[in-house]
């Protein structure tokens, strides 16, 4: 599997390690049985180029949290083999994640994980526009996110299942 963490945010050292970031991605799509030679790219910007972005391709106003931009519509696995490709990117703004952080009163390391974990669901497709869709996404957001944490012997003070601003 190609996961591919880039800093462009100017925020040195970043709030979460590459590693981390990496550690969680490949998480995810293993527990979603994507293809291993599935492609994803993690970048973490400053807010100029997050509202670059977010005018441009959600016609809104500043920056956001989390964006999601999927490639070839690559969707979780079953028991049978799923198709290689790029799975997309996943663009973060660790100042909007920051203060959200503060808001809800969390670490921004937890903040940006759940970001994480939420960007990449969307590129496999998944979507909280309609209630029972928030639910399937939240709830799986939510596995996710703890099991991948307990396996570091880690809790979160971040609500798994919490909104994001997008």
């Amino acid at each position: 599997m190609s996961i591919e963490v880039l800093n462009e945010s100017g925020e040195v050292p970043a709030p979460v390690a590459e590693q981390e970031l990496h550690d969680l991605a490949r998480h995810v799509l293993d527990q979603l049985r994507v293809n291993p030679r599935a492609e994803l790219a993690i970048t973490l910007v400053d807010e100029d180029a997050m509202t670059a972005l977010h005018v441009q391709w959600m016609d809104l106003p500043g920056p956001t949290d989390v964006m999601s931009f999927p490639m070839d519509e690559l969707r979780p696995g079953s028991d049978s083999e799923t198709p290689e490709g790029v799975l997309g990117d996943v663009v973060l703004c660790p100042s909007v994640a920051r203060a959200q952080a503060t808001e809800a009163g969390h670490s921004v390391e937890d903040e940006i994980l759940l970001l994480t974990t939420h960007g990449i669901l969307h590129l496999l497709g998944f979507d909280h526009a309609e209630p029972a869709e928030e639910r399937e996404m939240f709830d799986l957001q939510r596995t996710l996110l703890l099991t991948y944490l307990a396996q570091r012997g880690r809790t979160t003070t971040a609500a798994p299942d919490a909104s994001t601003e997008h």
